[in-house]
């Protein structure tokens, strides 16, 4: 097992969730926390304690994006008009990464990342290899005819775990998709509740 896969497995657990909705996740058979102290009792949680957590399990959902770029993207989202608690889901959403997993184009939000950097994905016809990148509504992802045939692709595409969302229209046979509209938090499939708001409280504390 890799360090990235043991990593996501761990998270699982410390959240006691079942974050990406998987059949694998750990969760599913112990719902107790990784590590020798993991099935101790766990005290109330304080204000702090609900808000990092509220953090740690938006960040790592994304395939744990790292603290100084997920600050960057709260900032941001704190700079734009309107809440920022749906201004900070919708700046992730648009997250290349994001969109080629939500497009079931991989099988997971890990996968997604590696998959863009090793430049398998098109935006617009030009090739972009940023995970990071902002894809903007009516923007065209496609994956590269040459790597239509991965098996990663395949497995993705012939899954049932997952539906697309309704603000990406996504043709499965041209493994095109289109950034439709930014959606709002009731619209994005989280498989746990997400709460930005606390995140925004944590941030700005």
């Amino acid at each position: 097992m890799s360090k990235r896969v043991s990593a996501k497995h761990k998270l699982d657990r410390r959240m006691g969730e079942n974050i990406w909705g998987r059949p694998k996740s750990p969760v599913n058979k112990r719902e107790y926390g990784p590590g020798q102290h993991g099935q101790r009792r766990k005290g109330k949680l304080s204000d702090f304690g609900v808000q990092l957590r509220a953090k740690q399990k938006l960040k790592g959902y994304y395939a744990s994006i790292g603290e100084k770029q997920f600050y960057a993207i709260y900032v941001e989202a704190a700079r734009l008009k309107g809440d920022t608690g749906a201004n900070l889901i919708g700046l992730l959403e648009r997250r290349l990464d994001a969109v080629v997993y939500r497009a079931k184009f991989v099988p997971t939000v890990f996968a997604a990342r590696q998959f863009v950097s090793h430049g398998h994905v098109k935006v617009n016809g030009r090739r972009v290899n940023v995970p990071s990148y902002q894809v903007k509504v009516g923007d065209v992802i496609e994956v590269k005819d040459a790597s239509k045939q991965m098996a990663l692709v395949m497995e993705a595409a012939a899954s049932g775990e997952r539906d697309v969302p309704d603000y990406l229209e996504v043709d499965g046979h041209k493994l095109t998709a289109k950034f439709a509209r930014v959606p709002e938090l009731n619209e994005v499939p989280y498989p746990v509740v997400m709460e930005p708001n606390l995140v925004v409280e944590y941030y700005s504390r």
